[in-house]
């Protein structure tokens, strides 16, 4: 299965080694074909190596899950 990506504004990064991601996605109506904006929050995993701050925007990939909510992690700062 291919890992998911995503490109998001970083919404907090008050966590040990977490960010809160925030990314809007375009989708389409099934039935009238109407493109809605949703917006999604994901917590994601910060290497050592990479350092983000607030309102950076980042890519963010799937991963194994590392606690609860954390199954994301940070690929690289855009």
């Amino acid at each position: 299965m291919a890992k998911k990506n995503f490109i998001g504004k970083v919404k907090s990064t008050k966590m040990q080694k977490t960010v809160s991601v925030v990314v809007n996605i375009m989708k389409v109506h099934p039935l009238y074909g109407k493109r809605m904006r949703s917006t999604k929050t994901f917590k994601a995993h910060i290497p050592e190596k990479i350092k983000v701050k607030e309102g950076d925007f980042v890519r963010i990939e799937s991963c194994r899950p590392i606690s609860k909510d954390k199954k994301w992690q940070v690929k690289e700062v855009l």
